[in-house]
């Protein structure tokens, strides 16, 4: 058995395409409730392209932003991964380019071959090449991707309240005005208005290309969930603040029927999101509003007057990252407090002096360790969503230094939890 890990030609895109799940039929996530999705089932039913659409994707694959690599067994391709080029918000506001691990799979009859991994190899080696520190990727399974040296660093909620629970705690006056508008003027709102929350959100990942086209389209989704409506939020000197994408889909089961579902909600001002969540959360007709993507630490909860009428109803781990340069990662970001600490990464002690204005992280050969961990902990770490202290009570982290991992806590923590809306 001859394999070889090369990026595709042209001439080989079709057959990359027709490896992929979501073109083979074959599953592509666990059957675990995921929260970015707003249906009762575990995930949304599969819509296999056409034969035309997948001849059109594939004449258009191969881009700058792009980059596949594929697997070939005794000359045929068994397997493709691909990273594609977005940017990322770091605390402190920096955007700096990661290389996103996406369309991975393996063909079932070439599986437990070590294809995986040697395509995670070449897609990683690429990433450093071209100056990225940062790979992350959303995982199909959560046993799959901590052995290439990734850790999950966001969480999602997805959130359910009935209609009838869902008053808020004070009243509220709105000095701006909230629009329906159709898909084409939405088409226009949300490239500018994600790229200012993604300018104040750690986490936060730039949308790809054409991310919105199909909002001025209109189309019916194939799925049955029903169309898409727009609401938009302008304060009182008319600029846009906030905007919310929604569905009310037809279900054949009473239980299910009068559900809003909120499908994205972004708000630069909280008279936005007040007015938005005010509106969405008592729309004639409806019983239940179920929301999906949103943040770990929602306010909406306390501005109701009874919070326990917001019920989580999932929580499924995002993003995931692997830190690929300790040194220039560390450096990147700013820090919640001024300390040093010299941590110990997969055996290679790094000095890190740490403050609000940013950092200097130096190779520290010989230097007694404050802190050990790997890797895959310092993915989960690095943009503050999951607390060292954790990680030294579940026995992943050790602490040479009494007190070390509190004082690690203290610089990593951001004002607001790590979020990131977009997929890649």
């Amino acid at each position: 058995m001859t394999i070889e890990i090369r990026p595709i030609t042209q001439g080989e895109a079709l057959e990359y395409m027709r490896v992929m799940p979501w073109v083979s039929g074959f599953p592509q996530e666990e059957p675990e409730p995921v929260a970015w999705y707003t249906g009762r089932a575990a995930f949304p039913p599969l819509v296999q392209p056409t034969a035309e659409r997948l001849e059109q994707a594939a004449a258009g694959l191969l881009t700058d932003r792009f980059r596949p690599q594929a697997a070939f067994v005794d000359g045929k391709l068994a397997g493709g991964s691909a990273i594609v080029s977005v940017d990322i918000t770091l605390p402190g506001g920096r955007q700096v380019p990661m290389g996103g691990v996406t369309w991975s799979g393996v063909l079932p009859t070439y599986r437990r071959r070590g294809l995986l991994r040697q395509m995670m190899g070449a897609l990683l080696a690429d990433c450093r090449e071209r100056g990225e520190f940062l790979a992350g990727l959303h995982a199909s399974e959560g046993t799959i991707y901590g052995r290439y040296g990734f850790g999950t660093a966001t969480f999602q909620h997805r959130w359910e309240v009935r209609r009838t629970d869902a008053a808020f705690r004070t009243p509220f006056t709105d000095p701006g005005t909230l629009d329906l508008v159709d898909g084409a003027t939405a088409a226009a709102i949300w490239p500018v208005l994600h790229g200012q929350v993604r300018a104040q959100r750690v986490g936060e990942i730039s949308p790809l290309p054409g991310r919105w086209d199909g909002l001025a389209a209109g189309a019916l989704p194939a799925d049955g969930s029903g169309p898409a409506h727009h609401l938009v939020h302008r304060n009182a000197a008319g600029e846009v603040d906030g905007a919310a994408i929604f569905k009310v889909p037809w279900a054949p089961d009473p239980a299910d029927a009068g559900v809003l579902a909120v499908a994205s909600l972004e708000a630069l001002t909280v008279d936005a999101y007040r007015a938005l969540w005010g509106l969405l959360l008592d729309f004639d007709l409806t019983k239940r509003v179920v929301a999906a993507r949103r943040p770990v630490d929602e306010p909406l909860r306390w501005m109701l007057a009874n919070p326990r009428a917001l019920k989580l109803a999932r929580t499924r781990d995002n993003l995931w990252l692997n830190i690929l340069d300790v040194q220039r990662a560390l450096e990147a970001r700013t820090y919640a407090a001024t300390d040093a600490l010299v941590l110990e990464v997969d055996g290679v002690a790094w000095r890190l002096d740490a403050s609000p204005d940013g950092a200097a992280c130096t190779a520290a050969p010989g230097a007694s360790a404050d802190v050990s961990l790997t890797v895959n902990e310092l993915g989960s770490l690095y943009l503050g969503g999951v607390r060292a202290s954790e990680f030294r009570d579940a026995g992943r982290m050790t602490e040479h230094t009494s007190g070390a991992l509190t004082r690690l806590d203290a610089l990593l923590r951001p004002d607001r939890a790590p979020h990131n809306a977009m997929a890649f």
